[in-house]
């Protein structure tokens, strides 16, 4: 592997990577989205090494859907379930009183300095104090008592469960080993980016930040739809109750999370401007946010050539999933086949992620006897399928700035999306766009099924507009997404972030 020798420190060791890359539930264990991009920006510098820090629920149970990079030099994992961190067996020197006023603070509006003095409490290196003792100690029983003293109308059996979980994966962030490195770069906020900000507090090294969604708001959302998680208390219209419950404490908790990574970064990017707001609302000081979105490779999918097909042809690519909500995919395709007897619907992407979901779609489409109409790929090279491709699909219920609609884009196909993340930025131009290039696809709310549908059929029913919003989307991609132009930003913002010299950590 070549590398740039300027870029050495003297005296830096050599099991030091240059970047430590922070990622929660992704890389390299699945693909897509987020792991993809990981996977990108590790090749896309080669003259830097990365080591991997992977957050996982507990073991991981596939192998790596990812061939690893010359310069991937360590993949770490820090498992959710790990009972065995941390070594010494004795209480911190703090009340139980004290320890549950500090992470109550933590809880629900954390800072740097809460998140010091408690690193300072659990110790470092071989005194590091071990997690059966946080969690099962005759203290750590108290200190819970205390910290629920706040919350006394919700239900006890919740309360114990939610501060085992939040407090357990607290806790496990801050005792696991750390690696070492001249930069930390956390992939979202949550206990990605506590683990970043230890680091910062640790090693005085720069602490990087860059969210595709908004992580804390994305676990809002799953916190108020989860059925496992019951409240006590019901406030209906009454804005005056400030009493807070179960799903009120899970969610704070990472908003919580959320401001204290923002508080201990030295920058924080986003893929696109309207996720500033959010981060922004969160305590991010303006300052630090930047955008860097996605890119893609021009060359590669534009070289791409149109391929003669009979059949007008729609395409959903993802991992088939229910937050790519397929079934409302399978719903269009259902209402175009009326209009256009011959459509062929793909669906290309993996179908291992969720089982069940992916089941229940092919059990939908043999159930509306569209199994000449839709087909399931499974995994392919996306290169191969976009040439015979009319009118890509995107029906998800969230995204970010999803590098689908850019490959299709490079490779001239038009999209049709849901008003979610980057899609309108992408297909309509950003409000400060310099040349006026026009539409390269259509919007529609999530789940809209018929303005979905309304939406195609206006393409693939004139040629000449389908052609035009291709090439639309096409210049785009090429003058506002290049891979290259996007890679460039990421070495710029490391090379303003590297420490002129390393202090090694014990």
């Amino acid at each position: 592997m070549w590398r740039d020798e300027s870029m050495r420190l003297p005296g830096k060791p050599e099991n030091m990577a240059d970047v430590c890359l922070i990622a929660e539930g992704c890389y390299p264990y699945v693909a897509g989205g987020v792991s993809t991009w990981i996977d990108w920006l590790i090749r896309s510098q080669p003259e830097l090494t990365f080591t991997v820090l992977a957050i996982l629920p507990g073991t991981p149970q596939t192998a790596p859907r990812y061939g690893r990079p010359d310069n991937l030099v360590a993949i770490e994992h820090v498992l959710l379930d790990d009972n065995h961190l941390g070594t010494s067996r004795n209480w911190p020197t703090v009340t139980a009183e004290h320890m549950a006023e500090l992470l109550g603070q933590l809880l629900n509006d954390g800072s740097p300095r809460d998140l010091r003095e408690l690193m300072g409490l659990l110790g470092g290196g071989r005194h590091r104090v071990c997690l059966d003792t946080l969690l099962n100690s005759p203290e750590a029983w108290q200190t819970m008592c205390y910290h629920y003293g706040s919350m006394p109308h919700a239900a006890f059996l919740g309360y114990f469960w939610a501060w085992r979980t939040l407090v357990g994966g607290l806790f496990r962030v801050l005792t696991c080993p750390l690696p070492q490195a001249r930069i930390y770069h956390a992939v979202s906020t949550g206990y990605a980016g506590l683990i970043g900000a230890r680091a910062a507090v640790e090693t005085g090294r720069a602490s990087l930040i860059t969210e595709h969604g908004i992580y804390s708001n994305e676990r809002r959302i799953e916190i108020l739809m989860a059925d496992w998680i019951a409240n006590s208390i019901d406030n209906g219209l009454d804005l005056s109750d400030d009493r807070k419950d179960i799903r009120e404490l899970w969610a704070r908790a990472f908003e919580s999370f959320a401001h204290l990574a923002y508080g201990a970064a030295t920058e924080i990017t986003a893929l696109y401007e309207a996720n500033q707001t959010f981060q922004y609302a969160l305590g991010a000081e303006p300052e630090k946010l930047s955008v860097i979105p996605n890119g893609v490779d021009i060359e590669r999918y534009g070289q791409v050539e149109r391929q003669p097909h009979a059949r007008p042809t729609i395409a959903f690519i993802g991992r088939v999933t229910s937050i790519k909500d397929v079934q409302t995919f399978i719903d269009v395709a259902e209402r175009l086949r009326d209009r256009f007897p011959d459509l062929q619907a793909l669906v290309i992407g993996p179908m291992d992620e969720e089982p069940e979901y992916a089941q229940e779609c092919v059990a939908e489409v043999n159930r509306r006897q569209l199994a000449d109409t839709v087909s399931f790929t499974g995994p392919v090279k996306v290169s191969d399928y976009l040439g015979r491709i009319d009118v890509m699909v995107l029906t998800s219920i969230s995204e970010a700035l999803p590098l689908v609609i850019l490959e299709a884009g490079a490779a001239g196909v038009p999209c049709v999306a849901t008003d979610v993340g980057a899609c309108r930025e992408i297909l309509e131009g950003r409000p400060n766009e310099h040349s006026a290039i026009g539409p390269g696809g259509l919007v529609a709310p999530v789940g809209a099924s018929e303005e979905i549908a309304e939406a195609i059929a206006m393409l693939i029913e004139d040629p000449e507009r389908l052609r035009a919003y291709g090439e639309r989307l096409q210049r785009r991609v090429r003058e506002q997404y290049r891979s290259e132009v996007v890679a460039d930003a990421y070495r710029a913002l490391y090379a303003r972030n590297f420490a002129p010299q390393i202090k090694v950590v014990a």
